[in-house]
């Protein structure tokens, strides 16, 4: 006959069963996080912006912040912030670190950001910030210079003017307010990066001298089945989704000449080019670092893609800046 279970047996034999799976998860867990991170830390290669070192694979903000870029597939964006709770984004900046990734570059949503500050505190993360702020960029500076110094006061290590709005104020002709937005960085003691899609852009701040510590361009080939056509390359780069480097061969070229450090972002085009394809292609044409928005599943290898395009790179034509 079954022994009878007393209400206090069972009560026990529960907890210690749930905290052997606890602990079986949690050995698991750190076997997992050994196995990738310890020896892919050591292998991602580092390059310097300035004072900073940088991992040249960098996390890309655009996942954690949830403004995915996909084209007319209007459902992936839902998808994206379903999978990325706040739980999720702070594991994959775990995991980022974990594999060698020590940067992640975004702009300044307040709640994406409640969440690095609380990867600092709460997690002991040291990875690096280098943030766009997101405020108006106007003659008096007063909005721009508040979000600098709330991003100083944070701890963001480069802050670089948002794209968005250095392709807009060359198209005006205002490159003395990029200069001035540059400037206000600096005064602070950080360093201070333009962004932008256009290359029109990174001519424009080369030509007129602004001082610029690093750019941030978008770069990749034409070469997928959704790219550009010939007839479209004339129209502005964001009416046509699915591309944001009009010009590669162009960029490439006028690239070489730029003694600055440079990100490339956008490499993969919105998932449409793979990423061994995207980071051979990028680096071999004269980046110095990889932007790329990752899920966390995704990182481990693509950190691996990274160390080996670099390495297929190291005698490329155009010198390493950083």
């Amino acid at each position: 006959m079954r022994a009878e279970i007393s209400r206090r047996s069972f009560v026990k034999g529960a907890l210690i069963g749930s905290a052997g799976i606890a602990l079986a998860k949690a050995n698991s867990a750190e076997q997992r996080a050994d196995k990738t991170g310890a020896s892919a830390e050591s292998q991602l290669p580092k390059g310097r912006i300035g004072k900073m070192e940088v991992s040249r694979l960098l996390l890309g903000g655009n996942l954690l912040t949830h403004y995915t870029h996909s084209r007319d597939l209007r459902y992936v964006y839902n998808l994206a912030a379903h999978y990325n709770t706040d739980e999720k984004i702070l594991e994959t900046l775990a995991v980022a670190e974990a594999n060698g990734i020590n940067t992640v570059v975004m702009h300044n949503p307040p709640h994406p950001m409640s969440l690095l500050r609380r990867y600092r505190k709460e997690r002991g993360g040291r990875i690096q910030w280098i943030i766009c702020p997101t405020a108006p960029v106007e003659p008096d500076m007063v909005k721009y210079r508040r979000e600098v110094e709330e991003l100083v006061k944070d701890g963001c290590e480069a802050i670089y003017l948002w794209g968005v709005h250095a392709d807009a104020l060359t198209n005006s002709d205002r490159i003395d307010l990029i200069a001035k937005a540059v400037e206000v960085p600096r005064s602070f003691g950080l360093l201070s990066g333009v962004g932008a899609h256009s290359l029109d852009v990174i001519k424009a701040c080369e030509e007129q001298g602004v001082k610029a510590d690093f750019y941030i361009k978008t770069f990749h080939h034409h070469n997928y089945p959704t790219g550009p056509k010939p007839d479209q390359l004339s129209a502005p780069y964001n009416e046509f989704p699915g591309y944001w480097c009009r010009n590669p061969e162009e960029t490439a070229a006028f690239m070489k000449q730029v003694k600055k450090p440079w990100i490339a972002f956008k490499t993969m085009a919105a998932g449409a080019i793979p990423p061994a394809d995207a980071f051979n292609y990028v680096f071999a044409n004269g980046a110095d670092f990889v932007l790329a928005g990752m899920f966390d599943f995704e990182i481990a290898e693509d950190v691996k893609i990274a160390c080996e395009a670099f390495q297929k790179a190291r005698n490329r034509e155009r010198p390493w800046m950083a």
